[in-house]
């Protein structure tokens, strides 16, 4: 990787880490459906008239992953995170989608998981399992309603990945043209459920109260998050291999570890750290098993 890319991969690290203290910003002021909206319409529409639809890819393959992900796994990930699960702890179960992934690949497009990736999956879900035993303390402290939302976010982002898989078969497309034309599918689904959870009157009193403390948190969320974070890292993809990129992702949780104990004052209690270096070494196992194995 030259210098440029280099410097690419830090920039989505450090943006993609910090993106989960940011959500708990957010969502101390707005419900979660209502943020993961504006979200997505400002990572949307103000582009609509500047960019192109994605070619080679069908509208509803567009739609299906603009729902799958904005939906399903943002919808979900915001709401465990309203209900009680710590961002730091987020930034660790929400990579447990390399797994899933693996399993529905295995499942639906017939790709056989090597011995170490068994491996690894066996070590991050006795990870997982005691993060889900540890309640945490203080500002760390995480509910049960967090913890299953979040896993079922990490399901849904294996979800997406797979429809990814399905769109690089149609041919090339523009990563900054697909997420802007994606982002605008779970807009309307967002703001419904919103509106039939929380109702228009208080949909209409949190716009009102929005301030530029919010407004830093939306466009944060897509123009950086959204918008920079995958257009570069998709970038990345096109120019090396997946074994070369996808490795860099172990960083993410340890920038969203160390923010959130900076900057929330999350402080992991020692099954949590315990269950955080099970996931984390059984992510590392899957990734290079098959070149220490090589050896």
């Amino acid at each position: 990787m030259t210098r440029t890319d280099w410097l690419s991969a830090l920039v989505v690290i450090v943006v993609w880490g910090l993106n989960f203290v940011v959500m708990k910003w957010g969502l101390a002021t707005v419900s979660p459906l209502l943020l993961c909206a504006l979200r997505f319409m400002a990572a949307s529409l103000p582009f609509l008239l500047f960019v192109r639809p994605p070619k080679n890819l069908s509208w509803g393959l567009l739609a299906a992953y603009g729902l799958v992900q904005g939906v399903g796994q943002f919808g979900l990930l915001f709401t465990g995170m309203k209900l009680g699960m710590p961002a730091g702890m987020a930034s660790v179960v929400l990579q447990t989608q390399a797994f899933i992934t693996m399993l529905m690949a295995a499942a639906l497009l017939g790709e056989k998981p090597q011995r170490w990736q068994w491996i690894g999956l066996t070590v991050a879900i006795a990870g997982l399992v005691l993060i889900g035993a540890a309640h945490g303390d203080g500002a760390a402290d995480m509910s049960l309603a967090g913890f299953v939302l979040t896993v079922g976010a990490a399901a849904m982002w294996a979800g997406s990945n797979l429809l990814t898989r399905v769109a690089a078969t149609q041919g090339p497309y523009e990563p900054v043209s697909f997420i802007v034309w994606t982002s605008l599918f779970p807009i309307v689904p967002l703001l419904l459920l919103s509106w039939w959870i929380y109702g228009a009157a208080q949909m209409q009193q949190q716009l009102q109260g929005l301030g530029w403390r919010d407004a830093a948190v939306v466009a944060y969320l897509a123009l950086l998050s959204t918008l920079l974070g995958y257009g570069l890292w998709t970038r990345l993809l096109q120019r090396y291999a997946a074994s070369t990129v996808a490795p860099l992702s172990l960083l993410v949780p340890v920038i969203g570890l160390l923010s959130a104990m900076l900057l929330l004052g999350e402080l992991p209690t020692g099954l949590q750290w315990l269950g955080t270096a099970g996931v984390l070494l059984g992510m590392v196992v899957n990734q290079f098993g098959g070149r220490w194995l090589k050896r």
